[in-house]
C-alpha cells in the first residue's frame, strides 16, 4: 500500500492505494471486510455490504470465500445490497449479476437467502419506480452500508450511474451508455444482445455508505482513473462525485495507477530520486509535450516545464539529450533474434548463438501476426529455429454463421466427390439443428466448439505457412482452463502450466516471445503469461535446464495499444512491403476478418489496428529525432 498520500494531496483528491498487482489490492480489502465481519458479529451487529459485479471485484470474493472454508468467517449476519443488474434479464442468465453473485459469491458461503438483495431485471416495466423506492428503503431499514464496494467503467460510471447523472440520483431505471455496452458485448456474445436499460443504485445511495472502496485494474483504466483522482467534479465522469465522500479508498494496480502524476511526471509532484529510467521518461515527455526532437531540447525548456530539478542533477541538458537519444536508437534494430557476428554490446539481443530456438507464444490463433507478424517473419527469414505455440483454442470466437459455412463447404465436397458417409451427413444436420435452435445465453455443444476452434486452427497454419514457419513447428497447446465454452474461463491450473512447460523443456528456447497486454488480469492473454511465468520458475527452480538461464523473454502487445514509448527496449522497423506482407497474414484469419465476434469498442479491422498501431511507433520515434520508418513493432524484456 502507498504510505505518500499526504504528499500528493496537491494533486489527488482521493485516498489512492497502489498495489503491485490486483491480486494483492485484492486480498487487501478481503481482510478489511472480514476484520469489519468478525467485530460487528462479536458485537451482534449486522454487516450491511454494498457488492458490486464485473472482473474488478472477482478475487477479493474468491478470497471471502476461501476466508469462510479455511478460517471460519462466518456471513451468518451480514446483509448485502448489489449495485446494478441489466434489464430486463432473467435472473438465471448467466450475463445476469444475479447468476454472477451466486457464482463468485453466495454459493459458497453462509449467508441466508434473505439477506441478499440484488436488484430484480425480471419486472414488468410499470413496477420498477415503485420496486426501486422499496430497496431505498431497506438499506434505510439496516442503518446504510457499512462498505460499499465499486469498479469504474471507462465511461467513469460507477454503478450504471451513467455521464451526466444527478449527485442526488437514488436507485432507479436508467439508459445504458454505448460504450458501456460496447464493453458488455463479450458477454452475450454480440451488442445486439446487449440490453440498454438497467436497474442501479444512485449516486446519493453510494454515498451514503460509511466507507467506500474502488477498485481499478489494468492500463485501459489508467485515463479515467486519473479523471477521478486528479480531474474536477463533472458529472460527465460520474466517479468523481466520490471526491466529496470523506472515507473513499482507491484500489489500483501499477497499470492503472501509470497515468497518476506521482507515477507518470513524478517531477511535477516533487522531487523524485532521477533514475535512469526516469530519466528517460522526463526526456520523452518533454521532447513531446513540445513537439521539439529530442537533440534540440535547451536548458530553458527543461526549467520551463518543471524538469530543472533534472538539469541541475544530470546537467547540462546537451548530455541529458545524448543519453536519451542514444537509448532510444539502440532500441531499433532489423536483427529481433540477434546480428550475426556484430558488436552487440548496444544491440537489444545477442549475436550468438547466430541460430536461436524460438517460442513465440499467442494466447489466440491470431494474435502472433497481428502483434509481431513483421519480427516473426524476419525470425524466420534469418534462419533461426522459430516454434509458433498456440495457447488457446480461439473457438468461442467464431460465428455460427461462419461455421455452418464451413461445415456446409466440406459436406458439399464430400457430395461431389461422391465420397459419402453417413455419419458425418447425421453431425452436420445434429450440429445445425443445434445452431439453429440455440438460446441467446446458451453455450455451444462440443461438437459445435471442436468445429469452431478447427476453423481458428486451419486458419492459423494457414498463416503461419505464409509467414514461413516449418510445419512441425505449430503448436496447438489448447489450455484446459479456456474450454468452458463460456467468456468467463476457468482458473489457471497445474495442467495449463504442465503443458507450456514441456513446449519449453522441448524447444530450449534462446528467446521467448509472449503477449503482455496488462488490460485486464482476467483476459486470456494475462492468464496465458501467468502461465508461461510459472512453467519458466519451476523450470529454474528444478535446476536441470541450464538454458533457462540464457533465456530472454521479449513481451509484445495487442492489436488495440503498445507498449509506452519510453519503455521500449527492442523496436523492429518495418518497410512498407513488410507491412503489406504481415497484413496478408492478418488477411488469412478470415473468421475475425471484417467484423470479429468481440470487437470491442475500436471498429477498426485488426489490420488496420495493427498498422495504425506500428505507424504510430514509428511516427513518435520520428518526432522524437530519430529515423522517420514506415513503421515498427516494439517489445518490452521481462526479466525473470
Amino acid at each position: 500500500m502507498d504510505e505518500l498520500n499526504d504528499f500528493y494531496s496537491n494533486f489527488e483528491h482521493l485516498t489512492t492505494e497502489i498495489f503491485e498487482n490486483a491480486d494483492k489490492g485484492s486480498l487487501y480489502v478481503a481482510q478489511i471486510i472480514a476484520d469489519l465481519i468478525r467485530k460487528k458479529t462479536e458485537a451482534n451487529e449486522m454487516t450491511v455490504l454494498g457488492l458490486a459485479t464485473g472482473a474488478s471485484p472477482i478475487r477479493m470474493y474468491d478470497e471471502l470465500v476461501r476466508m469462510h472454508k479455511e478460517d471460519g468467517l462466518s456471513f451468518q449476519q451480514v446483509v448485502t445490497f448489489n449495485l446494478d443488474e441489466y434489464y430486463p434479464i432473467l435472473s438465471d442468465s448467466l450475463q445476469s449479476y444475479n447468476h454472477f453473485m451466486y457464482e463468485h459469491l453466495f454459493s459458497h458461503i453462509d449467508i441466508k437467502p434473505e439477506n441478499v438483495h440484488i436488484p430484480d431485471g425480471t419486472l414488468d416495466i410499470k413496477d420498477v419506480p415503485g420496486y426501486c423506492r422499496s430497496y431505498e428503503e431497506k438499506i434505510r431499514e439496516y442503518g446504510g452500508l457499512d462498505v460499499q464496494i465499486l469498479g469504474i467503467g471507462r465511461t467513469g460510471h460507477i454503478g450504471f450511474n451513467e455521464p451526466g447523472s444527478h449527485l442526488k440520483s437514488l436507485t432507479r431505471l436508467v439508459s445504458l451508455d454505448n460504450i458501456t455496452r460496447l464493453d458488455a458485448a463479450k458477454d452475450f456474445l454480440s451488442l445486439q444482445r446487449v440490453p440498454r436499460r438497467a436497474i442501479t443504485m444512485g449516486i446519493a445511495t453510494i454515498m451514503g455508505a460509511k466507507q467506500i472502496y474502488i477498485f481499478a485494474w489494468g492500463d485501459r483504466k489508467g485515463q479515467v482513473v486519473k479523471n477521478m483522482v486528479e480531474g474536477d467534479i463533472d458529472n460527465r465522469i460520474p466517479a468523481t462525485y466520490l471526491q466529496e465522500h470523506d472515507h473513499v479508498h482507491v484500489i489500483l494496480d501499477k497499470p492503472a495507477a501509470a497515468l497518476l502524476s506521482r507515477i507518470k511526471t513524478p517531477w511535477l509532484t516533487g522531487f523524485p530520486e532521477w533514475t535512469d529510467a526516469l530519466r528517460k521518461n522526463a526526456v520523452v515527455w518533454l521532447s513531446l509535450k513540445l513537439d521539439k526532437p529530442i537533440l534540440k531540447l535547451t536548458d530553458k525548456d527543461y526549467n520551463d516545464n518543471g524538469l530543472g530539478d533534472l538539469v541541475a542533477d544530470q546537467g547540462p541538458s546537451y548530455d541529458i539529450n545524448i543519453k536519451a537519444f542514444n537509448e532510444l536508437q539502440h532500441t531499433i534494430t532489423g536483427w529481433p533474434g540477434g546480428k550475426p557476428n556484430a558488436d552487440d554490446s548496444q544491440r537489444p539481443e545477442r549475436a550468438e548463438p547466430t541460430q536461436k530456438n524460438v517460442i513465440v507464444f499467442s494466447p489466440h490463433p491470431d494474435d502472433d501476426v497481428i502483434s509481431m507478424g513483421g519480427s516473426l517473419m524476419r525470425l524466420v527469414d534469418q534462419g533461426h529455429n522459430v516454434h509458433v505455440a498456440y495457447q488457446t483454442s480461439g473457438n468461442i470466437g467464431v460465428f455460427d454463421e461462419d461455421a455452418m459455412r464451413f461445415l456446409d463447404f466440406v459436406l458439399n465436397i464430400n457430395r461431389k466427390m461422391n465420397l459419402k458417409d453417413e455419419e458425418a451427413e447425421k453431425r452436420y444436420l445434429k450440429i445445425q439443428k443445434f445452431i439453429e435452435s440455440k438460446e441467446p445465453s446458451q453455450k455451444d455443444s462440443q461438437e459445435v466448439l471442436w468445429v469452431k476452434g478447427l476453423i481458428r486452427e486451419t486458419e492459423a497454419r494457414a498463416a503461419c505457412k505464409f509467414s514461413g514457419v516449418n510445419p512441425g513447428k505449430i503448436h496447438f497447446l489448447n489450455m484446459p482452463f479456456y474450454e468452458t465454452g463460456q467468456i468467463r474461463k476457468a482458473p489457471l491450473g497445474k495442467k495449463d502450466i504442465a503443458i507450456v512447460e514441456n513446449l519449453m523443456r522441448e524447444v530450449k528456447p534462446h528467446q521467448i516471445f509472449a503477449a503482455g497486454d496488462f488490460a485486464d488480469p482476467h483476459d486470456t492473454q494475462q492468464v496465458c503469461l501467468q502461465a508461461i511465468m510459472k512453467a519458466l520458475k519451476n523450470i529454474k527452480a528444478s535446476g536441470d535446464d541450464d538454458w533457462v538461464n540464457n533465456c530472454y523473454l521479449w513481451l509484445y502487445r495487442g492489436a488495440w495499444e503498445e507498449w509506452p514509448v519510453e519503455q521500449l527496449e527492442m523496436t523492429v522497423p518495418l518497410s512498407p512491403g513488410e507491412l503489406e506482407r504481415k497484413r496478408k497474414a492478418i488477411f488469412i484469419h478470415q473468421s475475425q476478418k471484417d467484423s470479429p465476434l468481440f470487437p470491442g469498442d475500436d471498429t477498426r479491422e485488426f489490420w488496420q489496428r495493427a498498422e495504425d498501431r506500428n505507424r504510430h511507433t514509428a511516427s513518435l520515434f520520428n518526432k522524437l529525432g530519430l529515423a522517420n520508418y514506415e513503421a515498427m513493432e516494439a517489445f518490452v524484456r521481462l526479466k525473470f
